[in-house]
C-alpha cells in the first residue's frame, strides 16, 4: 500500500525513503555538464591502481581570458623595454643646437676739422641735422610687420620689439650711458654671447670682438655727462635666415647733448653735440623669440667728435665744447708688434646743414636690396 505522501502511481523509483526529491527542479543539461569543474572517471578508469573517483577540469573561459591578459601584459612590457633600449642605445645622436656666433664689431672715431662749437642743448639741436628727429625711443619705429614663409606676424612683431628693447637699453638708458650699469643690455643677450660680453665690459680691447662700445653707448663718466634729451632717427628691416631664424638690421643715428663733468655750477653755453651712428644686425631663432632675447651678429659704429688716437674700447671719450682733435689720423700701428692687433680706423667729422623742410619718414620694412651691407 502506498504512503499518503506518495503519488498515486507509487513511490519514485530513485527515492527509497519516499521523501520529496530536493534536486527535482535542477536540469543537468549538456552545457551544465561541460561547465563542471569536477568530472567522474569512467568505470574502466576507476579500475586502475590508486585511481581517484573524480578529476578536475580546467576552466576554459577563465583560462582563455587569463592567457589573453597575460599576453597583453607581455606585449606592453616588451614595447616599453624596446622604447627604453632605443632611447639609451640609439646609434644616432640628436643634432646639437646651433650656438650663437661671437659678435664682430668695427668702431670708427670721427675727428672734427676745427674746434667743437659750444651752445645750449636746445640751440645746438635746432641748428643741427637732428632738428626734426624724434626724441628718445619714439625715434626707433618698427616697420609694419608681415608674416614670412616660416614665421607668423606675431613672431615678426616679437622680433622687432626685442630689437627695439635692445636699442633703447644700449643707446638711451641713462644708467648705461653714464657707465653705472650694463644689466639692461646683458639681460637681452643670448646666453652663448654672455662670456664675450662680460669680457668686453671688464677687459675691453679694440680687437674687433671685445670693445664695450661695440655692444652699447657709454661715455667716460669722468669727462662728460649726457643730457636727458636724445634725438634719434633710423630704420629697422627684417628677413628670414633659413627656416629657423629671423634677421633684423638696424641703422640709427643718435645725437646727444653733452656737458663737461665738473663740480659746481656749469657754464650756461658749455654744451656740445655728440653723434653716434650704429648699424647692427641681430639674429633671433625660435627660442629667442619665445624668451625675448637676441644674438648680436655685427656692429658698425661711427662716433664723434673725438680724437682718433683716443682709446674708445671701454667708453666714448668725446671732445667737448671748444676743444680740437690732436690729430685727425688714427693711432699708430706697429706691424712688428706681435700683440693683439688694433683696428686703427678713423674718419673726419663732416656735419651737413640742417634740412629746411621736414622730410617724410624713412623707408623701412623687410630686408631687401636697399639694406646696407654688413660692415664687419
Amino acid at each position: 500500500m502506498a504512503d499518503h505522501g506518495d503519488p498515486s502511481e507509487g513511490p519514485a523509483e530513485n527515492n527509497a525513503s519516499g521523501g520529496e526529491d530536493e534536486y527535482r527542479s535542477l536540469v543537468f543539461d549538456e552545457s551544465f555538464v561541460r561547465a563542471a569543474r569536477l568530472q567522474e572517471f569512467s568505470a574502466q578508469e576507476r579500475m586502475g591502481e590508486h585511481a581517484r573517483a573524480v578529476r578536475s577540469l580546467p576552466g576554459r573561459a577563465v583560462r582563455t581570458g587569463s592567457r589573453a591578459a597575460l599576453a597583453l601584459v607581455i606585449l606592453i612590457a616588451l614595447a616599453f623595454g624596446t622604447a627604453v633600449f632605443m632611447g639609451f642605445r640609439h646609434p644616432y645622436q640628436a643634432p646639437a643646437g646651433r650656438r650663437a656666433e661671437p659678435l664682430r664689431m668695427i668702431f670708427v672715431p670721427l675727428a672734427p676739422r676745427g674746434a667743437v662749437p659750444p651752445g645750449t642743448p636746445a640751440g645746438l639741436f635746432a641748428s643741427s641735422p637732428a632738428a626734426d628727429y624724434p626724441t628718445g625711443a619714439q625715434g626707433i619705429r618698427p616697420p609694419v610687420a608681415r608674416r614670412t614663409d616660416n614665421f607668423s606676424e606675431s613672431q615678426v612683431v616679437a622680433a622687432l620689439a626685442t630689437v627695439k628693447n635692445y636699442l633703447v637699453a644700449s643707446s638711451l638708458d641713462p644708467d648705461v650711458l653714464g657707465g653705472n650699469t650694463v644689466r639692461p643690455v646683458e639681460s637681452l643677450l643670448d646666453p652663448d654671447q654672455m662670456a664675450q660680453f662680460e669680457r668686453s665690459m671688464t677687459e675691453p680691447y679694440d680687437d674687433g670682438q671685445h670693445a664695450a662700445t661695440g655692444w652699447l653707448v657709454r661715455f667716460d663718466p669722468a669727462a662728460a655727462t649726457p643730457a636727458p634729451e636724445v634725438r634719434v632717427r633710423g630704420t629697422l628691416r627684417y628677413a628670414e635666415v633659413g627656416t629657423d631664424a629671423l634677421e633684423v638690421a638696424s641703422d640709427h643715428t643718435f645725437t646727444y647733448a653733452l656737458r663737461p663733468t665738473v663740480s659746481g655750477l656749469q657754464q650756461a653755453g658749455g654744451a656740445s653735440l655728440f653723434t653716434v651712428r650704429r648699424e647692427l644686425r641681430f639674429r633671433l631663432d625660435r627660442e629667442d623669440l619665445r624668451l625675448g632675447r637676441l644674438e648680436v651678429r655685427t656692429s658698425y659704429v661711427q662716433a664723434g667728435p673725438q680724437s682718433c688716437a683716443a682709446d674708445t674700447s671701454g667708453a666714448l671719450r668725446p671732445l667737448l665744447a671748444g676743444r680740437r682733435a690732436v690729430s685727425r689720423g688714427p693711432a699708430g700701428t706697429d706691424p712688428y708688434d706681435t700683440g693683439r692687433p688694433t683696428a686703427g680706423l678713423c674718419g673726419t667729422l663732416e656735419v651737413s646743414s640742417p634740412p629746411t623742410p621736414a622730410p617724410g619718414a624713412p623707408a623701412q620694412g623687410p630686408l631687401g636690396s636697399s639694406t646696407p651691407a654688413s660692415r664687419p
